[in-house]
């Protein structure tokens, strides 16, 4: 099993990698398959959102993502002005140009259609495109599932990662450290000597060279940082509906004012570890420009922890944030890899728990950690997640994702320091521990997998 590190972070915008990212990329492969086919007859495109992009669709942006898609727009270089302009000549109109195709119609209002039945048998989030002829006739047609992350494949993939197919698709590759699980990983690292940042780095250079992988590493970092700075300067209320209030501005001048950045207080690392998460959430409730960590929904636990070493971590380097950034992919790796990084499907024990154990191990990494701190560092963070629901108010990003990025990046901090006051030795292994967590999301109510129909999300409906 390989996944890069450009896999597991993914510049893109907000609110939701999986119900925004996922079905803007969907919309735009099924785009590339209509210019591939060339159809002359093309007249009309039409899109089916079902299981959790139908339930929680409109909250999360997925309708206008797809169009975006359809549009030509895709997550990484989208441009918000040309977007907006785009969107809104589509709705007014219910035409779509592009070189090289039929103009074809989408109606927003009647080709978009939110299927509340069964969810598709694939994935809880899944979505099929099809283009007409002129009579409605049926050309062609995709299935596409949106698996966590900003990852999309179609119905065909899914069935070969099942199989494993696409597991020894990335063997080819012939990555040097090949490794399935943090067992494999652990003996990896035993036997050649390198530390789980260094076997990821020489894997990772089977695909590109050391100055694009730092270079793309940097180019992560910066965008959460830039992510950060803006939600620190932005007042009022989010969209959506809900009217939450943006508070990172507020907390960061309160901060300033009474503390300044003395660390000396016992509060202040918590407090700065949940402004920094905040922050990135607040942004990506926006739609923002954000980096999966590993998905949107869990944005600013990873940047939170970051920030907090680079900031405040005696000889912190950028060469550091890099050993974090691999560290920390390596973990996201094995638990998507074993078990999934979807609300949609094991709840946000995959989202925030996933976030917080590869903080925590990123974390650990740069203070010194050998690898069996590091894997005892996620594995403790993750099982303090096990459990947890996705149960997003109005099916928005806000409540209670905000706050609780707030508190995985805390659980992060917490576990890498229990680990580093060990040998590495405990008794739960990372391997269990994810296991765990994807046989309690079998066992999870869908109403508490991203679908808004219990927990919070029905204490407290958006109306």
């Amino acid at each position: 099993m390989f996944l890069s590190v450009f896999d597991i972070f993914k510049i893109g915008v907000g609110p939701s990698s999986s119900h925004t990212m996922g079905p803007m990329t969907a919309a735009n492969l099924f785009l590339g398959v209509l210019h591939e086919r060339g159809d002359a007859g093309l007249a009309r495109v039409r899109c089916s959102l079902h299981g959790s992009l139908a339930f929680t669709g409109k909250g999360h942006g997925t309708d206008r993502a797809v169009r975006l898609g359809l549009l030509g727009f895709a997550p990484d270089t989208i441009d918000p002005d040309a977007a907006e302009a785009a969107d809104s000549r589509l709705r007014e109109t219910g035409r779509i140009v592009h070189e090289g195709l039929p103009e074809f119609a989408f109606d927003p209002e009647n080709d978009l259609i939110f299927d509340y039945g069964p969810a598709l048998p694939g994935h809880a989030n899944g979505l099929i495109l099809w283009a007409l002829d002129a009579q409605g006739e049926k050309l062609t047609t995709r299935t596409y599932y949106s698996v966590g992350g900003g990852f999309v494949v179609d119905a065909t993939e899914l069935e070969q990662t099942q199989e494993g197919g696409l597991g020894e698709m990335r063997r080819e590759l012939g990555v040097p450290y090949p490794f399935d699980n943090a067992a494999e990983m652990l003996a990896l690292g035993e036997e050649s000597g390198l530390t789980v940042a260094q076997m990821k780095r020489a894997n990772e250079l089977v695909l590109r060279d050391e100055a694009a992988l730092d270079a793309g590493m940097d180019a992560i970092w910066e965008t959460m940082k830039a992510c950060m700075e803006r939600a620190l300067k932005m007042d009022g209320t989010l969209p959506g509906g809900l009217h939450i209030r943006r508070r990172a501005k507020g907390i960061r001048e309160a901060l300033l004012r009474e503390h300044g950045t003395n660390i000396a207080d016992p509060y202040a690392i918590n407090e700065w570890l949940s402004l920094y998460a905040m922050a990135v959430n607040e942004e990506n409730a926006a739609g923002g420009k954000v980096v999966t960590a590993p998905t949107n929904g869990a944005a600013g636990v990873i940047p939170a922890v970051l920030r907090w070493y680079f900031d405040h971590h005696p000889g912190a380097t950028r060469e550091g944030v890099r050993e974090f950034l691999l560290t920390a992919a390596a973990v996201g790796g094995l638990i998507k890899h074993n078990a999934s990084i979807s609300g949609a499907e094991v709840g946000c024990q995959g989202e925030v728990g996933s976030a917080s154990a590869m903080a925590a191990a990123g974390l650990t990494a740069v203070r010194g950690g050998t690898n069996m701190q590091i894997e005892n560092a996620a594995e403790i963070a993750l099982e303090h997640h096990l459990g947890m629901t996705c149960d997003p108010v109005g099916g928005l990003v806000q409540v209670p994702c905000i706050e609780r990025n707030g508190f995985g990046a805390v659980k992060a901090v917490t576990a890498s320091s229990l680990a580093l006051r060990g040998d590495g030795v405990h008794f739960v292994s990372l391997d269990a521990c994810v296991e765990t967590m994807r046989q309690t999301g079998i066992d999870l109510s869908d109403k508490y997998k991203e679908t808004s129909k219990g927990g919070l999300a029905a204490m407290l409906p958006a109306c």
